[in-house]
């Protein structure tokens, strides 16, 4: 599983010019899912980003999280985030989870994230979406489960 995370003032997303989704101060997630991706990899990210000190304290440090600063998330799904880009100048998406698995995950994601008690809002899965945001920063990382350390 893979995950953009911006750090942003505020942000909105639109399905056919309706706003579906948005939220203030907070986090903006972009979510891929995998074939081989399961819950322990959603609860790896969910408890990740809920904990991740990238919200600036009164020193303008890099020391407090999403939940420190009472902050939003708006997760929306990207499957684009699972191409393989390596060969050739098309993008393959085989390793990309197949669309009932895809939204199981992003749907388990977002139930656990809002169980660590940040409040969510979502795009529709699946959906063409126009995602507008003001980066604060800006700040991004991209967190990918397959990168984390083996215990």
């Amino acid at each position: 599983m893979i995950a953009v995370i911006q750090r942003s003032k505020n942000a909105s997303v639109r399905v056919d010019d309706s706003v579906v989704g948005e939220i203030d101060h907070g986090l903006v997630i972009l979510l891929g899912v995998f074939q081989e991706d399961t819950e322990p990899d959603a609860d790896f990210l969910v408890s990740k980003i809920a904990g991740f000190r990238i919200f600036n304290d009164d020193e303008g440090k890099m020391n407090r999280s999403i939940k420190d600063v009472d902050g939003s998330a708006l997760v929306i799904s990207q499957f684009t985030l699972c191409g393989d880009w390596r060969k050739g100048r098309r993008p393959s998406f085989i390793n990309a989870a197949d669309p009932d698995r895809g939204k199981a995950l992003y749907d388990y994601f977002i139930e656990q994230l809002r169980k660590e008690n940040v409040s969510v809002a979502t795009g529709i899965f699946g959906a063409m979406m126009d995602v507008s945001l003001i980066n604060d920063g800006p700040v991004t990382f991209v967190l990918d489960t397959k990168l984390r350390a083996k215990r």
